[in-house]
């Protein structure tokens, strides 16, 4: 059955794909929710002045800001009702997860079932409105301490109304977004959070693409960087492509059964764990512990003058973890090494799957079933999880290195490749599953036809 819906895969076309209605509809409803994404990161946020709004962004340029920033397609840098965009949401998912993982009445919960999902996701709403709420008024306070060079403050009327209808807007912001979210999931195709960042990123590709070949023909960037370049991101994202459809698969064995002719058959399957089962959070979580003390510095080099002691410090700071720089570098990949081993030793537990396996009576060949299995599990998680450790680490340091080094103004980092790159192959994969599954109903549609004939 498997190789039959392999070959009906392969054979889709054009024209299977005109005939999928339900398929079009949900193609162009997620297409519609990303242009209302896209309308909403351009509306300023009430009580801010958004004509001095990129003089003030250029000061904090470089730090924890441009991650938010880059994810939510600009929206900070414009201080729009979506400026915080959806990572609050992402960071309250995570903790939950994490919570889910060490807790023991979370982790109960979580095996309730439907019912234990529905309260874990009602927390994580709880925790994104709490979130955005604290991040909204600091964000609200940090812009009242903030003027242009002209001498114009980014706040028309700064104080506790101002915060007030700040934390608002924004968590009414967030909050929109994360139901558009979840009307692309059950409406649309593809995961609707996973879109609404993938969208954010690309959203800024034309401009930064059309300065970068600005720079080519001014002559500030050499025309074989911009080729080099080309050719690395294109190289990147086939090897995101490889590494992320890899899989260390274990060969499950249950015991023989009888059969419809009274012969006695084994049952098989395969356990598929992998390469990086962290997915896109270690970098996530890596890059955003290091840029942190650069953005506190850089906000703080505002009220501290250069030339004391406390200054030099931040100076020196801000020197050491610019990107590109050598110590900045490592410490990302010791962060993402660091991450995607933690992560991975959350979200995928050996001793449980050992023991949902010798309770649906399988086991690995050659291993026994319970602790012997967890141990083996163990064993093969921890070696593919260096390789897939090595991976990301490569693909999030190398495109650092290269802007570090060459000086080329372009933004795409590895982050931003990994999720883009992501989001895209599991898009496809819906696709293809939904076209698979109008074929499969157009020829039980033909088989029900032919027998009423007959």
């Amino acid at each position: 059955m498997a190789s039959r819906a392999d070959n009906i895969a392969s054979n889709m076309s054009l024209a299977n794909f005109g005939k999928a209605t339900e398929l079009k509809q949900r193609i162009w409803f997620t297409l519609g929710a990303l242009i209302v994404f896209r309308f909403l990161s351009f509306v300023p946020l009430p009580g801010v002045n958004p004509l001095i709004l990129q003089d003030l962004y250029a000061q904090t340029r470089g730090g924890v800001l441009d991650l938010f920033n880059t994810f939510s397609g600009g929206s900070l840098e414009r201080m729009s009702l979506i400026a915080l965009g959806i990572m609050p949401y992402i960071t309250a998912s995570i903790v939950v997860q994490l919570a889910a993982a060490l807790h023991p009445a979370m982790a109960a919960m979580k095996k309730e079932g439907e019912s234990g999902r529905k309260k874990l996701n009602q927390y994580t709403r709880y925790g994104t409105v709490g979130l955005t709420a604290i991040q909204g008024y600091f964000l609200a306070v940090g812009l009242e301490t903030f003027s242009a060079s002209s001498g114009l403050h980014a706040v028309v009327d700064p104080g506790l109304m101002f915060r007030i209808g700040s934390v608002i807007s924004l968590v009414g912001g967030t909050m929109f977004l994360l139901w558009l979210g979840e009307q692309i999931t059950s409406r649309g195709i593809g995961n609707g959070v996973s879109l609404i960042i993938m969208a954010g990123i690309i959203a800024q590709f034309p401009t930064i693409t059309a300065q970068l070949f600005e720079g080519g023909r001014s002559g500030s960037i050499s025309p074989f960087l911009i080729v080099a370049l080309i050719f690395v991101i294109i190289g990147l994202i086939l090897f995101i492509c490889f590494m992320e459809r890899a899989q260390r698969r274990l060969l499950i064995q249950y015991p023989k059964r009888a059969s419809q002719r009274g012969m006695m058959q084994a049952d098989r399957s395969h356990l598929p764990l992998k390469l990086n089962t962290a997915g896109v959070i270690p970098p996530i979580f890596a890059s955003s512990l290091l840029l942190l003390p650069l953005t506190i510095t850089q906000f703080a080099q505002n009220s501290i003058s250069p030339e004391s002691t406390m200054g030099g410090v931040l100076v020196t700071l801000n020197q050491y973890l610019q990107h590109g720089q050598p110590i900045y570098l490592t410490l990302y990949a010791v962060g993402i090494v660091f991450f995607a081993f933690f992560y991975t030793a959350v979200v995928f537990n050996p001793e449980e799957t050992a023991d949902n396996l010798k309770r649906n009576g399988g086991f690995i060949p050659g291993i026994r079933p319970g602790k012997r299995t967890a141990d083996y599990l163990d064993y093969v998680l921890t070696r593919i999880t260096v390789i897939g450790a090595a991976y990301l680490a490569l693909v999030c340091v190398l495109p650092e290195y290269i802007i570090g080094q060459t000086g080329l103004p372009f933004f795409l980092g590895g982050t931003s490749l990994l999720i883009v790159v992501n989001v895209t192959v599991d898009t496809i994969a819906q696709i293809q599953s939904h076209l698979l599954a109008h074929q499969y109903g157009d020829l039980i549609k033909k088989a029900k036809l032919k027998g009423r004939l007959r």
